[in-house]
């Protein structure tokens, strides 16, 4: 009976010995992983040349909506900002039928990033025709990203989404 029972201990253990290696190996691989991840959006953040792009909007006093299929960015380079994203909220200065988006480009005339224990923060100031726009955005060192815009012209509105590298020009 001992053999019997010796037999099978002997036998979990065998079995056991690879799945906690196994599980270990997962583990090294998630932060290798996470480490590049960070590495990658420390050099997008330095080189202030990346791309945001939106899955849901947060209007204020509205509900969220889907973004998923809107298309919508705002390209970040150290000469200009290049916004193509949707709004949703309250106009105030803005012409009957006129532009309903947050579509505008311009040389920012600040733009700072700076580096926190879990996150970068972006604040960028963009004049626009007779608008002013302040964006705030903050990325966690995973890519997942949230902005918000404040404008003169329309009530405050924030976005979550994603930072990514901009595509090079063909």
């Amino acid at each position: 009976m001992k053999k019997k029972i010796m037999q099978l201990v002997l036998l979990l253990l065998v079995v056991s010995i690879p799945a906690i290696a196994q599980k270990s190996d997962r583990k090294a691989e998630k932060e290798r992983k996470r480490v590049e991840k960070e590495k990658e959006i420390s050099a997008l953040m330095d080189s202030k040349n990346f791309e945001f792009s939106a899955d849901r909007a947060i209007p204020t006093g509205y509900k969220s909506v889907d973004l998923t299929t809107n298309p919508n960015f705002v390209k970040f380079t150290n000469d200009k900002i290049v916004s193509e994203m949707p709004f949703y909220g309250k106009a105030y200065s803005v012409a009957y039928g006129g532009d309903s988006g947050l579509k505008f480009e311009g040389k920012p005339e600040v733009f700072t990033v700076e580096k926190k224990k879990k996150n970068y923060e972006i604040e960028v100031k963009v004049k626009y025709k007779n608008d002013y726009f302040t964006m705030n955005l903050t990325v966690s060192f995973e890519g997942s990203s949230s902005m918000s815009i404040t404008s003169n012209n329309r009530t405050s509105i924030s976005y979550n989404g994603e930072v990514f590298a901009r595509e090079a020009k063909k």
